[in-house]
């Protein structure tokens, strides 16, 4: 039955930043507590989904049958009578797309390495019988080694005959859909797939499409005929894979089969494609078992029993993270079960947090080390008031001993220190990722400085400024602790919120006869741009922009006054009929149909970059089809003249 809430949610993994969204889905970082390890969460309503409710169910269905190295992973799905809650495996490196777009095009050897795993997931999905039938850069993500991952699993289709039958619904994004699919015909979802597969490398070798055009008529009699140009740095391999891909008449196209070891993917390489499963639906690994049936108190013939249902509840999420904790060389541990405290004394939107607030206290109350099934933990930095409070509250231990207290201390830190440096997973999550799980403190000078403090190694938990002493009961009296909450719940309520615009301003149509817009706009030599993921440490100035790192989102600018490179923006985006709402030095940008219908959405936020100190201009895609946001922020930015 579904839940009345997100209560079970958010009993099991604290919610962060909104990292993704789409056109009734928004995608959320989150954290599984029993694990410590990141997840995507994808929550949809209900009542918006309306008759795609049940493409939602065969995404799901079908995420469920697949378990390969280069499809993401489902872990866990609530549903509660208003919302689907899809936890997912994360994956930081953001879309093909944006990859692609930074770098301009890719070259031909690292197409190829993309390529292999492209084709090596799709050759694993039509063998478990699903065709794809929505391939394109912004479905394959990239995960912390720089491998691919499939996802966005909607619109498949599992035809009841085999994947040799018919099929005749025509969808998927309009540029890369097979001529057979345009002109209504009944056609084979593999051989679609395929099609799709060549406009994707043409994508990956060229940086734009091959079949292109703002008029939707016009893109499809293109397609329908199968011409495009060759541009002049593609080898005569490629020329000849691309021809074989993109063939008008399906049954002259090139199989899947015949591209696991066709020439082109095979260069540089000693063997074909490897398609199958590396962990195969079902697998069972004993150590994670083993972890389980240990820490949460089951007999072992109890876990393997649970976990053997894949009910795709805790049990299965918790399984699955343990193992892919395992397959990056982490240690494969379980945090330990929490006292209850106060937690239930604190709003649902901050269990999360007050678990790890908890984690920290009771582990210092017991004096226990890191490595006692703290392997993931973020330790908590004391703050030099609290280093005072601390040594008052231990006054009479210390005058006994009085350098006890600061070298359990100092070990701790150095032994978390040698865990970090030894696992180099450990150390990339430091660096990269040491404030994204951080809420935003309060902007006082004070908070600023410990925002920059040096040790980088260290990740920060939201409520570190307002942790009581050691036993001090619930942090939900604190004073602090309730301003912060109101801070967090205010900045849930702006970003819930819906914004205001002009109603009398309207955009260009991109949408193509009530159907999805395809990836449409001219070819253009733009600068390179548009990552999905924020990077960096930030530090925000009281009243004026953000002082960022260098990231691959990021615009640089010949001037050296944001306000001006603000104001430019602002006199541009009516021109372009994008309406804006505008907080402090962000805008909120988006365009709408001829119907009032949102086409397109993303973020505007001019930045001061750290070294050199220049201002620049940081883009968000948040909703839209990916090569119109690109030609159109091109398109401001440029008339901008910045």
């Amino acid at each position: 039955m579904p839940m009345e809430s997100a209560a079970e949610l958010l009993t099991y993994y604290e919610v962060y930043e909104t990292i993704g969204s789409g056109g009734f889905a928004k995608v959320k970082l989150g954290r599984h507590i029993l694990t410590g390890e990141k997840v995507a969460i994808k929550i949809m309503e209900k009542k918006e989904l309306g008759e795609d409710l049940p493409r939602v169910k065969v995404e799901i269905e079908a995420m469920k049958s697949l378990s390969h190295q280069h499809v993401c992973r489902l872990y866990h799905v609530i549903e509660t009578n208003t919302k689907i809650y899809m936890v997912l495996e994360y994956c930081p490196g953001g879309e093909l797309f944006d990859y692609i777009i930074a770098k301009d095009r890719l070259s031909e050897e690292e197409t190829r390495v993309f390529f292999r795993q492209i084709v090596s997931a799709l050759a694993y999905v039509h063998s478990q019988g699903y065709a794809h039938r929505d391939l394109k850069p912004e479905n394959l993500l990239l995960d912390e080694d720089h491998n691919l991952k499939l996802i966005d699993f909607g619109l498949c289709a599992k035809p009841k005959g085999g994947l040799g039958y018919e099929l005749m619904t025509c969808c998927g994004s309009p540029a890369y859909a097979a001529p057979e699919l345009i002109q209504g015909k009944s056609y084979i979802g593999s051989e679609a797939d395929v099609w799709s597969m060549g406009v994707l490398l043409f994508a990956l070798l060229c940086g734009y499409l091959p079949f292109d055009d703002d008029n939707c008529m016009v893109l499809y009699r293109k397609i329908t005929r199968g011409t495009y140009n060759n541009p002049h740095w593609l080898s005569p391999g490629s020329i000849l894979l691309l021809n074989q891909m993109m063939q008008v008449d399906p049954k002259h196209r090139v199989t899947i089969r015949q591209l696991l070891d066709h020439p082109w993917m095979t260069s540089g390489y000693d063997s074909p494609v490897e398609w199958h499963s590396k962990q195969p639906l079902g697998y069972i690994d004993e150590d994670c078992i083993t972890e389980m049936s240990v820490n949460l108190k089951n007999s072992r013939q109890s876990s393997l029993q649970l976990v053997n249902e894949w009910k795709y509840d805790q049990t299965t999420a918790t399984y699955l993270l343990l193992l892919s904790k395992k397959q990056r060389g982490k240690p494969v541990r379980i945090r330990p079960q929490l006292p209850v405290c106060d937690v239930i004394s604190c709003s649902p939107q901050h269990l999360g947090v007050q678990v790890r607030i908890y984690c920290y206290l009771f582990s210092l109350s017991l004096s226990l080390s890191p490595d006692c099934c703290y392997d993931d933990l973020p330790w908590v930095p004391l703050t030099p008031q609290q280093e005072r409070r601390d040594q008052t509250n231990h006054a009479p231990t210390q005058e006994k001993e009085p350098i006890t207290h600061h070298h359990r201390r100092q070990e701790r830190r150095d032994r978390g220190l040698e865990r970090t440096n030894e696992n180099k997973e450990n150390v990339a999550v430091a660096n990269k990722d040491a404030d994204i799980f951080a809420l935003p403190a309060p902007r006082t000078p004070v908070a600023n400085r410990k925002a920059t403090r040096p040790n980088k190694r260290v990740l920060t938990t939201p409520t570190h400024n307002n942790t009581n002493k050691v036993g001090g009961g619930s942090t939900c009296k604190d004073p602090s602790r309730k301003r912060q909450r109101e801070r967090v719940e205010r900045k849930e309520e702006d970003e819930l919120e819906m914004l205001t615009f002009s109603p009398e301003r309207r955009s260009r149509s991109l949408d193509l006869a009530g159907a999805s817009r395809g990836d449409s706009g001219q070819k253009r030599k733009g600068g390179k741009v548009f990552g999905s993921l924020e990077r960096g440490q930030e530090t925000r100035l009281r009243d004026g922009p953000r002082r960022i790192k260098a990231q691959y989102n990021v615009t640089l600018t010949s001037q050296t006054n944001p306000d001006q490179v603000l104001n430019q923006i602002l006199s541009i985006l009516p021109e372009k009929h994008v309406d804006f709402a505008q907080k402090g030095y962000t805008l909120q940008c988006r365009t709408q149909g001829d119907f009032g219908k949102v086409t397109m959405a993303f973020e505007l936020e001019v930045c001061l970059l750290h070294r050199p100190e220049v201002v620049c201009v940081r883009r968000q895609r948040l909703k839209g089809d990916s090569w119109v946001y690109k030609h159109l922020v091109e398109d401001i930015l440029s008339t901008s003249s910045i």
